[in-house]
């Protein structure tokens, strides 16, 4: 079913409230892939009445009034992507679509909307429920960060929401520990994956620089971005105090990751992946041409690139589903009226990180002196491409499936690594799994600039091109590598761009098309590169292309012909 938007719903289900609302930026859309279902879906399971109000009117009370006032609290997300994101381009201009509104125009998420349906919730309910942040936006957003939109130091976003709570990470459990000590009357500030204001520091916990402290100076801003990014693990991790104004915000350590059967029993919950009617009436909803038919297989990465979000979001450790959910899923894919034969996706942050947990990290917690992937895979990580080769072959023999294909994006170092299995793979995915073309992220050709993204060189790129190649040869197909690159980066001048020109020309022979802007998101190392203009871990200088019309021209010196 899907989870009640209308007074209408609510009384053909004959309840006379909700328990929990939830708010979000983005339309409400029942699938596997947004998070506001997600944590709906398993309120809902546990026996929580739950509604939504998606996109609501910022500028009046029709809609956040219309399912009245929770018994317990208020869920506030600024949707799929953090707003300021959504509403702007890498050069900050406005953006005119936006995928998760029905009818395409970016027209129904506000800017800060975590701030802003916060303040709309207080505005009409006075002295009402809690009010909890959840969502990229709030998680990127919960210690003080630096803002590309606002080029400063904002305080953490807990604060300038003025909310109750603010739950980080992928949030189920959580969340969950939250509804049931609301319920009970019992207190809150132990849950772990949860940050709150207090008077004064919690005991125990380590203490961070000040707000003020890190707003001023930029070594001390570093320091503290390094004490946060490594207590990020539910392992390891300690909780962590920083005075904000005359009040401490409290970041209690992460809550522990699901285990498989967890994670697989959350993707097992009823989904009707398709827009609710409500919202569907008004156009058609981009992002559910690709979510739709698509299958998530883990979550998580290892990868730590500088400039993605991945890490202190969904963190570092890759959990995964059982295959039985998984083919459990695409046979209920494979039963849907308009399903034309083909999954249009299999796959996470990483695809091909798919059963890829590590030992030591699942038994000791991320490793804090060394990354799994750069400068080269670990040799303590056992890579194996053994499962991810044995589901999409499982995929393959579902009756009513012609496709499974993996869109998602792999690591072509990963495939590399495996001695034993790589290549099996690799020709696993390009006979059965490929729609013409494969998406890898190279990013960069430049060291200077790879080392500063955590990226791999250009060998294992090449290595893994003549390898796919290859087998396109022996397979009798014409297909091609898709190359994501990243211009303006911290570290990268004009002349990288020039150099980066030359070797997607001579050595990938293309002119690519996918080539983005870098933006500095939230409590990321690339975005701390950026503002400080320093390499964080050696304080040396660090060249950052600020000026818009220079980003553009190092954009189009790749994109351009010639």
């Amino acid at each position: 079913m899907f989870i009640p938007t209308t007074t209408d719903e609510l009384k053909k289900l004959s309840w006379d409230g909700l328990d929990v609302i939830l708010v979000t930026g983005d339309t409400y859309i029942d699938s596997p892939f947004i998070g506001i279902s997600v944590i709906g879906k398993v309120l809902l399971n546990a026996g929580y009445r739950v509604g939504i109000i998606a996109q609501p009117d910022w500028q009046s009370g029709r809609d956040i009034t219309r399912l009245g006032e929770p018994r317990l609290f208020w869920g506030v997300t600024a949707g799929s992507v953090d707003s300021m994101v959504a509403n702007y381009t890498p050069v900050k201009m406005p953006r005119r679509q936006d995928d998760y509104t029905p009818g395409g125009r970016n027209t129904k998420r506000p800017d800060r909307a975590s701030i802003v349906y916060t303040n709309l919730i207080r505005r009409f309910f006075k002295n009402t429920r809690p009010v909890v942040l959840g969502g990229i936006e709030a998680s990127l957003r919960r210690l003080p960060h630096y803002d590309y939109w606002d080029d400063g130091i904002r305080r953490s976003i807990l604060f300038d929401a003025k909310a109750d709570y603010l739950v980080y990470g992928m949030g189920e459990k959580a969340i969950l520990e939250l509804a049931h000590k609301l319920k009970n009357g019992e207190p809150v500030e132990k849950i772990r994956g949860l940050c709150y204001i207090a008077g004064q520091p919690r005991p125990g916990y380590l203490h961070l620089p000040s707000y003020p402290e890190v707003k001023a100076d930029k070594q001390i801003f570093i320091e503290m971005f390094h004490t946060f990014y490594q207590h990020n693990d539910p392992l390891t991790a300690k909780g962590l105090c920083q005075l904000q104004d005359t009040r401490c915000l409290i970041h209690n350590p992460p809550a522990p990751y699901p285990n498989e059967s967890e994670l697989s029993a959350i993707y097992d919950l009823d989904y009707e992946r398709d827009a609710h009617p409500f919202y569907k009436k008004d156009g058609p909803v981009k992002a559910l041409e690709t979510i739709r038919f698509s299958i998530t297989s883990h979550l998580g990465c290892f990868g730590e690139c500088n400039f993605c979000g991945i890490s202190v979001h969904q963190g570092r450790t890759v959990r995964s589903r059982s295959e039985a959910s998984i083919l459990k899923e695409a046979r209920l894919l494979s039963r849907l009226p308009d399903f034309k034969g083909y999954i249009l996706d299999v796959g996470g942050p990483t695809a091909n990180m798919f059963g890829m947990e590590c030992e030591n990290q699942l038994k000791l917690g991320s490793c804090r002196s060394k990354s799994c992937l750069f400068p080269k895979v670990c040799r303590n990580r056992k890579v194996s491409h053994a499962r991810p080769i044995r589901l999409l072959k499982k995929l393959g023999e579902i009756p009513g499936v012609k496709k499974a294909f993996v869109a998602s994006g792999i690591r072509y170092d990963l495939v590399l690594a495996d001695e034993i299995a790589g290549t099996a793979y690799l020709r696993e995915i390009v006979e059965n799994h490929v729609s013409g073309q494969l998406k890898v992220a190279p990013e960069h050709s430049e060291d200077k600039v790879l080392n500063l993204m955590r990226k791999p060189g250009t060998k294992p790129l090449e290595d893994f091109k003549n390898l796919f190649d290859r087998l396109n040869r022996e397979a009798r197909k014409k297909q091609f590598l898709t190359y994501y690159l990243i211009a303006a980066h911290p570290g990268c001048e004009r002349e990288d761009m020039i150099k980066l020109k030359k070797f997607v020309t001579q050595k990938l022979e293309l002119t690519p098309e996918q080539v983005q802007i870098f933006t500095p998101l939230p409590s990321t190392y690339s975005a701390l590169m950026y503002y400080t203009g320093m390499d964080p871990w050696t304080r040396e200088p660090v060249f950052v292309e600020k000026d818009p019309r220079r980003k553009e021209e190092q954009k189009r010196i790749i994109t351009v012909s010639g």
